[in-house]
């Protein structure tokens, strides 16, 4: 397998018998990367798993195979971080793109006021922020149905990301439904569990269903928007 530094490009590594992990420097490469994968799948690849600065390739193939898929990571990943082909410094092709799936929050969580207040604005202001823009499904863990959603950086007035603070002491339930903030991110609990994110809001969104195809109502690659609706 080839090896880098990630500042020089992306990285392959061998993950056993079966799969590859593709390193790589960002999330925002992440998300390049990923949707160019997703769109030229070759034989033997079973699952493409992205998170915040890797792909992994999971396949059905060993050898010789399996270091031909490796060579087709790195080489789709070259391509898709070229400047002007849709790397950091080029556009991204919205070719294929689903469309926004639309979640209705009403905006009580028991952390609002608080979380507005640590970012230097009012409760109303936050609600703007976090209803004001697109977000990426960048990748999915935690819980089934749990997706990490990264603000899209389309629209410049937005201001650079926010970076929000989790909570001290995590609490030992939050309900199913939840809409938080921790970090750059945003997400939405599927089920009660624990957790350490600032909760803002509340949704009746259903998450995660296995009566049907796909289960997740979020994916990676997709897009998100939140829209107030009266708590």
């Amino acid at each position: 397998m080839v090896t880098a530094d990630t500042s020089t490009g992306p990285v392959l590594r061998a993950m056993g018998e079966e799969a590859v992990l593709l390193e790589l420097a960002s999330l925002e490469d992440v998300l390049l990367v990923h949707r160019a994968l997703a769109a030229s799948r070759p034989a033997g690849l079973v699952d493409l798993v992205p998170a915040a600065r890797t792909v992994l390739a999971v396949t059905d193939v060993r050898g010789p195979a399996l270091a031909a898929v490796g060579a087709w990571l790195l080489a789709t990943a070259e391509r898709a971080l070229a400047p002007g082909v849709g790397g950091s410094t080029g556009a991204v092709d919205e070719a294929g793109r689903r469309s926004d799936t639309v979640i209705h929050v009403r905006y009580d969580g028991q952390d609002l006021a608080e979380t507005a207040a640590l970012l230097g604005m009012d409760a109303d202001g936050l609600i703007a922020w976090h209803t004001a823009h697109a977000w990426t499904v960048a990748f999915s863990g935690f819980a089934p149905g749990f997706a990490y959603l990264e603000p899209e950086r389309e629209d410049e007035t937005i201001g650079p990301p926010l970076e929000i603070p989790r909570l001290s002491v995590p609490r030992t339930t939050v309900p199913a439904g939840s809409v938080a903030l921790a970090g750059t991110f945003s997400g939405v609990y599927p089920r009660a569990s624990p957790g350490g994110w600032r909760i803002i809001g509340t949704t009746d969104a259903v998450l995660w269903d296995d009566a049907v195809d796909p289960p997740a109502l979020l994916v990676p690659g997709g897009r998100v928007r939140f829209a107030q609706v009266p708590a």
